[in-house]
């Protein structure tokens, strides 16, 4: 099922997400209608306060970048599809990169945010199997930006102040629902 995305302004947006208790069944739902919602949505990431849960999970999927095409992914890079179920992020390291990034919830935003080329993480993943794993280039700036939403963080407070400047109004327009989406939203009262 495809879900409602949430906009800027509402608060679950700014609350770090719960840890999720494996035993619930409808995680294994919510997981495939995130995977259904990030599609439809054409986005590369996705992240359960996005649909209006609060908890520590996020769904991607690095393999839709083509590198042929487009410079976010390197040509020996291999994406990746999977779920993070109560993640936490071990190291970042490697070179700071900037590439410019938006968000489901901030549609029409975009800007350059920084982040480390690799990082070092342990989750669940959907089998209930715990792992740690490094990940890098595209893969870990997605990862990254995901992680950032399930710790109550949006990728516009890592952009320089001018470019905060810059789209104060468009933030303001997008908290009162005046902005269009391909997708269904839900605003903040």
């Amino acid at each position: 099922m495809i879900l409602p995305i949430v906009a800027y302004g509402n608060s679950i947006l700014k609350k770090e997400g719960i840890n999720i208790d494996l035993k619930q069944s409808e995680i294994q739902k919510l997981i495939e209608d995130m995977f259904e919602t990030m599609d439809h949505c054409n986005g590369v990431g996705l992240a359960a306060p996005q649909v209006n849960k609060s908890y520590k999970l996020f769904v991607i999927d690095s393999n839709k970048i083509d590198s042929d095409e487009d410079s976010r992914k390197s040509k020996d890079e291999v994406g990746v599809r999977k779920a993070f179920i109560n993640p936490e992020i071990i190291e970042e390291f490697g070179n700071m990169v900037d590439f410019e990034e938006g968000c489901l919830s901030i549609p029409g935003v975009y800007g350059n945010v920084s982040r480390h080329s690799q990082l070092k993480m342990s989750y669940t993943d959907i089998d209930g199997t715990e792992k740690t794993e490094t990940f890098s280039g595209f893969t870990a700036r997605v990862i990254q930006h995901e992680y950032d939403h399930i710790m109550g963080q949006l990728f516009i407070e890592k952009l320089k102040p001018l470019k905060k400047q810059l789209i104060r109004k468009k933030l303001e327009d997008i908290k009162k629902g005046f902005v269009k989406s391909r997708y269904k939203m839900i605003f903040a009262n």
